[in-house]
């Protein structure tokens, strides 16, 4: 790991100390981000961006925050007063109290097996290439795209109680997308890995295979027809599961929407004040978890230093925790678990999910099919969704009518709708087929801040009402 100047850090914190605030921390950032983009057989860009910069929040009448990408004493003496400027300036609405957490001086690394940075440029730019020309000789292509991207991190991570943790991880993307058009209907397909981790992550993806599988489920499915609206048993894939994770568990059991703090921007929670309740069936299980090697939004501690722990959302149905910050869980009366992150030096850190998912179950994945009729929704394309994450409809990139265990298709335009408990209680059969998923963008915040998460789960089956779009 690069050194980074660790002693500025302990400056602004000292300083924010001196100043008057009960509470300080920094962090001190780098970052080095590098993205290739092919379209349409020619390559439309590749950029390179590095910065670095520090943030200090202070927390004084209440929370004060700035930022400066000079790592100066001077600017940086600038952004404290600045930060601390805004705790007075804006009042107190009472006591901000904060829950205890262990404090850590500690060092983490996840940086994978192979430097994606060490990876010949050129050899990207062919790989991008080669994978986007297996695509557009499929049959009814008319667009195409791939891209690599990496970047790594390094934060160093200082408080007033004397927390000192430095990081560095890479993470590495890679996507494959086509578009096909037959008969006047237009459809597209993707796929899409990343993770934690180096250039294999690449390598294992195996773009140019993919990219051509995405193309003849893009030519299928531009010749495919819509299925009538229904109501029946549903079986959703891994890629569905993972989007219907992000949506309906992942956001409400961040605890600002729970306690309705984040209503104007990020909308509410549906189970607000259902701690302790049942709010779906005993089959589900959902687990939020930064520790899951690997996953997109692995890391070891927080952009508050908490430890990074594993938080049992739910629970053979019953909703037993949310994701906090120390302000959150002391609002609560629980210990912090390690949910605040900012997507950089620039910005406050807010209660994000890292991975995310439903826990495998006990069944086999054919068992799922062994009815006389349902719906196989492949792939996850548009959510739509309240403010609460109550009411959803979610489209699928595919779909297969289940005859007697039989799949006939693929179908296009098909989505599925429902009302959160009433289909988490429908599930009637987890598989035991885990499989995770990477999501480069979501987003949270005024501004908005675009973070890395990971969302995912097995095989499930329950019960929805089935539309098509058009």
């Amino acid at each position: 790991m690069t050194t980074m100047p660790a002693e500025i850090a302990e400056y602004a914190v000292e300083l924010a100390t001196r100043l008057g605030a009960r509470y300080a921390d920094v962090r001190l950032e780098r970052s080095r981000f590098e993205d290739i983009v092919v379209k349409d057989g020619a390559v439309e860009s590749v950029k390179f961006e590095e910065e670095s910069g520090l943030g200090i929040r202070v927390l004084a009448g209440t929370w004060g925050f700035a930022s400066t990408n000079e790592l100066t004493r001077s600017a940086v003496g600038d952004a404290v007063r600045a930060a601390m400027n805004m705790a007075g300036a804006r009042g107190s609405g009472g006591r901000i109290e904060l829950a205890e957490i262990e404090i850590c001086e500690d060092t983490s690394r996840a940086v994978g097996k192979k430097d994606p940075f060490k990876v010949d440029l050129g050899e990207r730019i062919e790989l991008c290439l080669e994978a986007d020309g297996r695509a557009r000789a499929v049959e009814h292509i008319k667009r195409t795209s791939t891209a690599i991207a990496c970047e790594r991190t390094q934060k160093v991570f200082v408080s007033s109680e004397g927390a000192r943790i430095e990081s560095e991880s890479v993470r590495t993307y890679a996507e494959v997308f086509a578009l096909a058009k037959r008969e006047g209907i237009t459809e597209y397909a993707d796929d899409i890995a990343g993770g934690t981790g180096g250039f294999e992550i690449v390598e294992e993806f195996d773009m140019p295979a993919r990219a051509e599988e995405v193309g003849r489920r893009a030519s299928a499915l531009a010749g495919a027809k819509t299925l009538p609206r229904q109501k029946l048993p549903v079986v959703l894939d891994q890629d569905f599961v993972a989007l219907l994770v992000h949506e309906i568990i992942g956001h409400p059991s961040e605890a600002d929407r729970v306690l309705g703090r984040e209503a104007a921007w990020a909308g509410k929670a549906w189970w607000a004040g259902k701690l302790g309740e049942r709010v779906g069936s005993k089959y589900l299980n959902a687990v939020d978890d930064p520790r899951v090697e690997g996953a997109l939004g692995y890391f070891e501690y927080d952009d508050e230093g908490t430890p990074a722990k594993r938080k049992r959302l739910i629970h053979n149905g019953v909703l037993l925790e949310h994701m906090h910050s120390r302000e959150t869980a002391a609002a609560f009366g629980v210990k912090p678990n390690g949910g605040m992150r900012a997507k950089n030096f620039r910005y406050l850190p807010l209660i994000r999910m890292s991975n995310t998912f439903i826990e495998p179950g006990d069944f086999k994945r054919e068992e799922l099919f062994e009815i006389a009729r349902g719906v196989y929704l492949k792939g996850a394309k548009i959510p739509s969704i309240d403010s609460r994450r109550y009411d959803f409809q979610i489209s699928a990139e595919e779909a297969f009518l289940i005859e007697r265990g039989e799949l006939v298709g693929p179908f296009r335009d098909v989505s599925l709708v429902g009302v959160a408990p009433d289909f988490f209680e429908s599930v009637d059969a987890v598989a035991d087929d885990f499989e995770m998923r990477p999501i480069p963008n979501c987003g949270k915040g005024d501004p908005m801040q675009s973070l890395h998460v990971g969302n995912g789960g097995p095989h499930l089956r329950g019960k929805g009402l089935i539309t098509g779009a058009r």
